[in-house]
């Protein structure tokens, strides 16, 4: 079974709502979240991305955490956010492109992610773990919710969508630019949030899809606060979840691209690459698309990664092993094992610096303006895994590789805020 909780959040007076939400951290870059911040200076990234205020400061300098602290704390001064007087729960509904995503905002127990009652299935990045433990240490927040998803039979769900009425109106309304609707209910009735403590308590286990840095951040603040002999009271023990119904939600790939391809030419990559897969050229690709479509025969029968390499697409292909156990017959296990590492010597890709990642709701174009601007040598684009997949890895005890999925809904920043003394 899982805990959940009620807390007051600290959440933006509602017409300046649309403001302060801002995209997730990690999907921008410092110079994307300035330029941001440039053009609107209540920004949440001023909190989640204060390094990108403090351009001539190192990453880890521990200005860059006291910035987000400083810019949290002048919002709470400034009165444009607020932390609600008692305790609840929070409905976050989402919007786009045809699709309604609806979550439940609460509180999670660090000693149910400890006992894996809270499941992951991928490794977190040393350096991404170590930025977001200490920036929650400082700023004393769970600023970015963990989204995690629950098996559902349909009952749960169907108990929290009827929380949402035809009269009900959202604590916060904000529109994106790609035009996205992103909402705020906030629950207090108690017999609701009692049925939904009830409900979840029946739940054996919960998956984090995305936020996987922040959720082990948040339990090694429990556990340096136990190492120095601070208490740990109830905010430092639980962190801020969004849980979605599994069959809710939607999967992309997670793109991989190269710095450099170490020793190798042009040709002579491609030369070893043919080595592993078959590798076609692919033609022209729709750059709209967020995930491109296979032209092999039975796709399900192939490993496949589609590469835009030297100003064109290739599909490559692989024959799946049957009998491969399902984490080696992943796509990203399989470009792990015979290019990355095995033609790269690329052994570590949570720490590499020459191998990066772009998350999958990021259309195909966005991979050939980094490729053809210099700024990597090539992409690889990878298909969706099957959420059934990283269920069952993760029940397994299996870890992925890392950004081995790209999950929607992204959930915006700033919206609502758990904090901490």
């Amino acid at each position: 079974m899982v805990w959940i909780y009620r807390f007051a959040g600290v959440r933006p007076e509602r017409s300046v709502a649309p403001a302060i939400a801002a995209v997730p951290y990690d999907v921008v870059t410092a110079d994307e979240a300035r330029a941001i911040i440039a053009k609107n200076n209540k920004s949440f990234l001023r909190v989640s991305r204060p390094d990108a205020e403090l351009v001539d400061i190192p990453a880890n300098d521990p200005r860059i955490y006291e910035r987000a602290r400083e810019n949290f704390v002048a919002l709470l001064k400034s009165g444009e956010m607020e932390k609600d007087d008692n305790p609840g729960m929070y409905l976050y509904r989402v919007q786009q492109n045809g699709d309604t995503f609806l979550g439940l905002c609460c509180c999670l127990d660090v000693e149910d992610y400890r006992n894996t009652s809270i499941r992951r299935h991928e490794l977190t990045r040393y350096d991404k773990e170590e930025d977001r433990t200490r920036h929650i240490e400082t700023t004393k927040t769970h600023n970015g919710p963990v989204v995690l998803l629950y098996r559902d039979s349909g009952d749960t769900f169907s108990f929290i969508r009827s929380l949402i009425t035809p009269q009900s109106v959202p604590d916060a309304d904000v529109k994106t630019p790609d035009g996205g609707i992103h909402q705020v209910f906030r629950i207090t009735d108690p017999s609701a949030l009692d049925r939904l403590e009830q409900a979840f308590s029946a739940i054996p286990a919960l998956y984090i899809a995305d936020g996987h840095h922040r959720a082990k951040s948040a339990v090694n603040v429990a556990d340096h606060y136990i190492a120095a002999g601070k208490p740990v009271d109830d905010g430092v023990s639980r962190f801020m979840g969004v849980m979605f119904a599994h069959n809710k939600v939607k999967i992309h790939g997670y793109s991989r691209l190269l710095v450099d391809l170490g020793t190798f030419t042009h040709d002579m990559f491609l030369d070893n690459l043919k080595k592993y897969f078959e590798v076609k050229p692919y033609g022209r690709i729709n750059g709209r698309e967020f995930n491109i479509r296979p032209k092999c025969a039975k796709p399900e029968n192939y490993h496949i990664v589609h590469m835009y390499f030297g100003g064109q697409w290739y599909e490559c292909t692989r024959l799946i092993d049957k009998k491969a156990p399902k984490l080696e017959a992943l796509d990203v296990a399989v470009l792990q094992t015979y290019v990355l590492e095995g033609l790269l010597g690329i052994t570590d890709p949570r720490a590499d610096a020459r191998l990066q990642y772009l998350g999958g709701a990021r259309p195909v174009a966005d991979l050939e303006k980094l490729v053809d601007r210099g700024q990597y040598q090539l992409a690889f684009a990878m298909q969706p895994v099957k959420i059934e997949t990283v269920l069952t890895i993760a029940d397994s005890g299996g870890v992925m590789p890392p950004k081995s999925t790209w999950f929607e809904p992204k959930l915006l920043s700033g919206l609502v805020v758990h904090t901490f003394d």
